[in-house]
């Protein structure tokens, strides 16, 4: 098999022609490998090699899984698979080795996935952009000026430049959906507690975070879906079972729905004209399918919900990383950790365990605010993003001044944190390139649950407005 063969099938493809016998895992493994390696130095997409651990499992043999042979990466945020080195983007925690697999990745490798390597991330998975100091910047396959997003920026750009047609990824506050949109995926964030998060935790982020795929299909995303989803031993709460399996709901027309068209974000933050553009676009290629459009506004006071969630996530980061540095004996200082994460940790030790209690129910609101909106609406129609993809070096975790640093985070996450605060499902699609040739992805929310639906509708988006075949000239 060539690449330009290779590219052009998705994750579900592949697993069909290895199980005809039209090609071996073992092919498929070097394409990966020999396309990772060629890009390394262009975009810097890969940031631990797992070959060892990749050829020991073709030796021992795959699992009959719905991916059986099919190379996989994971994202270097706390993506513990067993023997394997992790860094987390960070010079702290830069030569752990998991000595377990997490719930979550031991499904990926009964599914039959091949892991043979890990995603670069920004330090602890902090940052729209991928920039860490231990790895140096990711760069956007589109154009490499440009970032692809964080935290799973390594993800994306690695499926974008064609390295493989899914990666894993996760999202505490957009950081599946930025990249998705930023280079031209598909980017879905489950509902809370849809996928495992155990077992060491039963909350990722007090709930905040999630984890599933980037991808170039939909039929990929609902089928790891399937493969990954569902509750595991001691979990605190479930998420409401799916009535089919999520394949299925590709294939199911989703009737005419009523969509709200948000696009102004609770912190009041405006569009970009771009960002504009596609936003409007998308609502009407949903008018002209059918689909019955109202502009809303999401019911939250931004700038209270934004101090809030911070206060959470750093609360969050500041117990995380004690607990990292206790481990290794290092220290949380410069020569271990970048300025803005250092901030943020110094700022979870301010955090009382009253004003976290506070600052949680906070955020909490979010779900009583969506779960308003869709007693009126089936689905949520945003950006993804206030802005388009930023430079390299526009956005730096090791700034000096770390309010420049969070305030240049807040066009990116205005939109994608409120589904990380509500728990509810979001998917990012990829409807629109920009004058420059850069991609701007399109956000549908639904209600807790409401995977099914997305996918549904996605699926009838997909097929009206192909993009597979949309790849960037890299």
């Amino acid at each position: 098999m060539k690449f330009e063969e290779y590219r052009s099938f998705d994750a579900t493809g592949l697993a069909e022609l290895l199980a005809r016998g039209e090609v071996t895992a073992k092919e498929l493994l070097e394409l990966a490998e020999g396309r990772a390696r060629a890009l390394a130095q262009q975009i810097n997409a890969v940031s631990v090699w797992d070959l060892e651990h990749a050829e020991a499992s073709l030796a021992a043999g795959l699992p009959e899984g719905p991916f059986r042979g099919v190379p996989f990466l994971l994202k270097d945020l706390y993506a513990f698979l067993q023997g394997t080195r992790l860094t987390n983007g960070s010079r702290l925690t830069r030569d752990v080795v998991a000595d377990f697999d997490t719930t979550f990745i031991a499904r990926a490798r009964a599914a039959g996935l091949v892991v043979f390597g890990k995603t670069t991330t920004p330090e602890f998975g902090l940052n729209v952009v991928t920039e860490p100091v231990l790895h140096g910047p990711c760069r956007n396959p589109w154009d490499p000026d440009h970032s692809p997003g964080g935290s799973s920026g390594g993800a994306a750009a690695a499926v974008a430049a064609g390295i493989l047609p899914m990666a894993h990824a996760t999202d505490g506050g957009g950081s599946t959906r930025i990249p998705a949109s930023h280079c031209g995926l598909v980017g879905l964030k489950p509902s809370r507690a849809r996928v495992p998060v155990g077992p060491l935790v039963a909350e990722a982020w007090s709930g905040l975070a999630t984890g599933l795929v980037i991808s170039r299909s939909l039929r990929d995303t609902a089928c790891f879906l399937d493969a990954v989803h569902g509750p595991e031993n001691g979990d605190f709460y479930a998420c409401p079972p799916p009535a089919a399996p999520f394949r299925e709901s590709l294939e199911r027309s989703p009737g005419r729905l009523r969509v709200a068209l948000v696009e102004r974000a609770p912190l009041g933050i405006p569009l970009h004209p771009e960002v504009k553009t596609a936003l409007d676009r998308a609502a009407r290629l949903l008018e002209e399918m059918g689909h019955h459009i109202e502009e809303a506004t999401i019911p939250l006071e931004g700038e209270r919900m934004a101090a809030a969630f911070l206060d959470v996530v750093s609360a969050n980061c500041a117990n995380d990383l004690e607990a990292w540095a206790t481990r290794l004996g290092r220290r949380l200082d410069e020569e271990h950790l970048e300025r803005c994460t250092l901030a943020l940790v110094e700022q979870g030790r301010k955090v009382s365990a009253v004003a976290y209690l506070r600052s949680l129910q906070t955020v909490q609101q979010a779900a009583r605010a969506f779960g308003t909106m869709f007693r009126r609406f089936d689905l949520v129609l945003s950006p993804v993003c206030a802005a388009p993809p930023p430079k390299i070096g526009e956005i730096d975790q090791n700034d000096l001044i770390p309010l420049r640093f969070l305030e240049r985070n807040r066009p990116y996450v205005c939109f994608t944190s409120l589904y990380n605060a509500s728990g509810c499902p979001a998917i990012s699609l990829p409807l629109h390139v920009s004058a420059r040739g850069l991609p701007i992805g399109i956000m549908l929310g639904a209600r807790l649950g409401g995977e099914e639906l997305l996918l549904s509708v996605a699926a009838e988006i997909e097929r009206a407005s192909p993009w597979f075949d949309r790849v960037p000239p890299i």
